[in-house]
């Protein structure tokens, strides 16, 4: 099924609804509809054709969302790149792509006469063009790719989630199951694949006033005003964006009309969920645990987060297993395991309790990378006809719920036993003063680095019960995608200059 016909059965349902209202605009289900389909006209117009990658430089916004849906239903794929990346991951990212269209915002078109491999794209397709001369949806198959996203990273060759239309549907059917979306429901959602699940159920999203792109850069009253403008009931958001909603709106009133709020994409410890609870008073605040590859793998509610504090010295709860997703704890290892027999893969699981790297399975599990069999083998496990994720993180399972202790690469194996900075990085948020902190191996020497104070006291240091050889205080360097989570790539790099 041709993913695009999701949001045009909902158009046919709920024509009159407003499907989106961004920062300059709303519209409503029909004339989206209306504006899709002229676009994918003009689009095979311009020779855009089933199976043509199409790069897309457009910020999220009511244009992003009609420019995509044309493309699905063109049978194109879309292609996106991180808002941040430079010059030269863009260069190889396009390489990797190779892409016959190209469409952006003016800025983006000024800046492609500039790159080599931007100008190379054959087809340029104008942001506001469209065509009356309406076609039939494109018939795809379950293995034709809808979607290409790059996590370009710094290093290394740039990994692209190969999205098909199939993985779509497994995906939207896997966040409708977590969300439980509702037609009436009006949703900030600040992730951009939910704005998709609610096209497709027919229900209302306000995209949140600002720069996705930059997202320290915030004005939360800006947000508030459009929570209470337009009556919004959800917000679905990184837990940087919700936690700055409820840090810096004085009147958490605004917030009561708010019945839930769903965040994931970096970890959130209980003193966050308080905080959450504290300012989403009314709402069922749920936290939910994935990654691109697959979302969700399992999710917990604040309430038993904070319920359960007092085990986040062993790991963080992240709750229970999604039902379609199959879960297994295995040896950390940095070697590829591309294949295994059932009996290997058996040898390779640990007990429960056991602290080893999360991988997972399942329908809503992505399965393949677009041009990059060096991706594929680091991070897959080929069993049978099963395909296992490896998520690059390290846990256990007890008592039927899943806990997190962090990267498996960012482990420190002390003295025969297993340090999780993970862990350790919200003891330190405990401590008055501190926004902050982690605890990392360079050398061969254990170096605590702190944010936010530039002193402890010397009975602080003596209640850390931490094992350090050092202690430097720094800006931490947070992730561009979240600015919740630490770069530790970055925050080495500051260290060892």
């Amino acid at each position: 099924m041709n993913i695009s016909q999701l949001f045009l059965d909902a158009a046919e349902k709920y024509p009159d609804r407003l499907a989106i209202i961004d920062p300059k605009q709303g519209i409503s289900y029909a004339d989206l509809q209306k504006d899709v389909l002229e676009t994918a006209a003009y689009f095979r117009s311009k020779g855009i054709q089933k199976g043509d990658r199409v790069l897309v430089f457009v910020p999220m916004s009511v244009d992003l969302y009609r420019i995509v849906l044309a493309l699905f239903y063109c049978g194109a794929t879309a292609v996106f790149l991180d808002a941040w990346v430079n010059k030269k991951r863009l260069e190889l990212c396009c390489q990797i792509a190779d892409c016959k269209g190209f469409i952006g915002v003016p800025k983006a078109r000024i800046f492609a006469w500039f790159s080599r491999e931007l100008r190379r794209i054959p087809i340029k397709l104008a942001m506001k063009k469209q065509h009356s001369k309406i076609g039939e949806i494109e018939s795809v198959s379950n293995d034709d790719s809808a979607l290409i996203t790059f996590t370009t990273g710094s290093t290394g060759r740039p990994k692209a989630a190969d999205r098909t239309h199939g993985f779509l549907k497994e995906q939207f059917d896997a966040l409708i199951d977590e969300i439980d979306p509702k037609v009436q429901d009006v949703d900030m959602p600040v992730l951009p694949i939910v704005l998709f699940v609610n096209l497709g159920v027919g229900c209302t999203s306000v995209i949140a006033n600002f720069k996705m792109s930059k997202p320290e850069t915030m004005e939360s009253q800006k947000l508030v005003e459009q929570i209470q403008n337009h009556k919004v009931n959800r917000i679905t958001a990184s837990p940087f964006i919700v936690e700055q909603l409820a840090k810096k709106t004085s009147d958490k009133s605004v917030f009561d009309a708010i019945e839930k709020v769903f965040t994931g994409g970096a970890p959130v410890f209980p003193s966050q969920a308080k905080l959450l609870k504290g300012a989403f008073s009314n709402a069922a605040v749920n936290i939910v645990y994935g990654s691109t590859e697959s979302e969700p793998i399992s999710s917990i509610e604040a309430v038993e987060l904070i319920a359960n504090e007092d085990q986040v010295s062993e790991g963080l709860p992240v709750g229970h297993i999604y039902h379609k997703t199959e879960l297994r704890i295995v040896k950390i290892s940095e070697d590829a395991i591309p294949t295994a027999t059932p009996d290997e893969l058996n040898n390779l699981t640990l007990e429960d309790g056991t602290i080893g790297e999360i991988i997972v399975a399942g329908p809503h599990v992505l399965k393949r990378y677009f041009n990059n069999e060096e991706a594929f083998k680091k991070n897959k496990i080929v069993v049978g006809d099963t395909i296992w994720h490896r998520t690059g993180d390290s846990g256990f399972y007890k008592d039927g719920e899943l806990y997190l202790t962090g990267r498996c690469q960012q482990l420190i194996y002390s003295n025969e036993t297993i340090l999780s900075p993970f862990i350790i990085e919200n003891r330190l948020q405990e401590i008055p003063g501190v926004t902050m902190g982690t605890l990392l191996e360079i050398n061969s020497k254990l170096i605590l680095v702190l944010e936010g104070i530039h002193a402890l006291e010397h009975d602080q240091k003596e209640s850390l019960n931490l094992p350090f050889d050092e202690i430097k205080f720094k800006e931490i360097p947070r992730d561009p995608r979240h600015n919740s989570k630490i770069d530790y790539s970055a925050l080495k790099s500051k260290l060892t200059v």
